[in-house]
């Protein structure tokens, strides 16, 4: 018997029978693009000042953290500016910890949470481990989503909570605010709570709108953002959200007592500090991103245009087949289960010739 019919002999709950958690593969080969990581890593002078903020929490680990985050909130509130303060921010253990509170507060048995795939496929999970129903959303054959085409999901289902991905994951794609400003008007009737998620913004072309100009007056509107991915700290685990007061004291209810460690709360005020530093890879990434779009269409293939710090193709005819033979070749990019797509962190020169290189033979072969 193996483990998972073991687990499956365990009194779990219905609705988790015959899951498998999420994880992409964790491989020890030379270059990974397969997690949309900050391959460039953390700078020298932001590595000193983390190291200096971390140190000097040390002595009082005995005692718990602020249970507000109190700095920590105000400099999150400083970095994305838009008038916001700390009574508008709040963090958590990653950006997924922030919407599994959202759905916590918000979702649960009798509601339901609507999403467009192909998308994060957290979503599901997220709903399902809060007892949220999910419903899956309709994009168009090009895995677009059109303003008209996603207020009349949300009439038709009245979904107490809509989760939409700017830049979208796995495509790549920012949403127009006009997609964002209907699907709010769309869920007046059933007050759905409408989650925007930009953890891959900072990579967004310039001109790219933010959610963000949107919340004045939406009271019922949430962006979700993630240090893991522009600052380069997807080890530290800091996701936060910007919303209305009220939401925030909504997420106090379901939140785990001091649920973000004084380790945490350092080490992301002082990237916060030194975001000037963290921040200057994302230009060099950006360019290997539209470096990658140009060679691949080169080849014949079809990269979606891409908002983010990885490209999402397709064209290919066996693409378990050419994710295969790259890592043969050191190279881990992800498969993301699409028919005729693969999905490819943008990486550092190297990594990306790597890539392209690498491709280039296979697709020769």
């Amino acid at each position: 018997m193996d483990q998972f019919e073991r687990l499956s002999q365990l009194p779990l709950r219905d609705d988790l029978r015959g899951q498998h958690p999420y994880g992409a593969p964790q491989l020890d080969v030379p270059v990974l693009l397969n997690v949309n990581e900050n391959t460039f890593g953390v700078p020298a002078d932001a590595k000193e000042a983390i190291i200096s903020a971390v140190a000097a929490e040390l002595d009082g680990l005995n005692r718990y953290p602020d249970r507000e985050f109190t700095v920590l909130r105000q400099e999150l509130a400083a970095y994305l500016d838009h008038g916001l303060t700390e009574d508008n921010l709040w963090a958590a253990n990653g950006s997924n910890e922030v919407l599994q509170q959202l759905l916590q507060a918000f979702g649960g048995p009798g509601r339901s949470v609507l999403s467009f795939p192909p998308t994060y496929s957290m979503y599901p999970l997220l709903a399902s481990g809060t007892g949220s129903s999910y419903i899956a959303g309709q994009r168009a054959a090009d895995f677009s989503l059109s303003a008209e085409s996603a207020a009349e999901q949300v009439r038709e289902h009245a979904p107490n909570i809509v989760l939409l991905c700017s830049p979208n994951n796995p495509t790549g794609t920012a949403l127009g605010l006009d997609v964002v400003k209907a699907v709010y008007e769309a869920g007046e009737a059933s007050q759905a709570i409408v989650i925007v998620d930009e953890a891959y913004t900072e990579f967004s072309h310039t001109g790219t709108p933010s959610a963000l100009d949107l919340l004045p007056g939406r009271p019922r509107l949430v962006v979700s953002r993630t240090m893991s991915k522009a600052f380069a700290m997807a080890g530290a685990r800091l996701g936060y959200m910007a919303a209305a007061p009220e939401v925030a004291d909504a997420l106090r209810l379901v939140r785990l007592p001091y649920h973000l460690s004084a380790i945490t709360q350092a080490a992301a005020v002082a990237a916060l500090r030194n975001s000037t530093s963290l921040l200057a890879n994302v230009e060099a990434i950006k360019v290997q991103r539209d470096r990658i779009v140009t060679e691949l269409l080169e080849l014949g293939l079809t990269p979606a245009p891409s908002d983010s710090n990885f490209v999402f193709f397709g064209g290919l005819e066996n693409p378990s087949e050419v994710w295969e033979a790259l890592l043969a070749q050191g190279v881990l990019i992800r498969d993301v289960g699409i028919p005729g797509h693969l999905r490819v962190t943008a990486g550092t020169e190297a990594e990306t010739s790597a890539f392209l290189t690498g491709l280039r033979a296979i697709l020769g072969a």
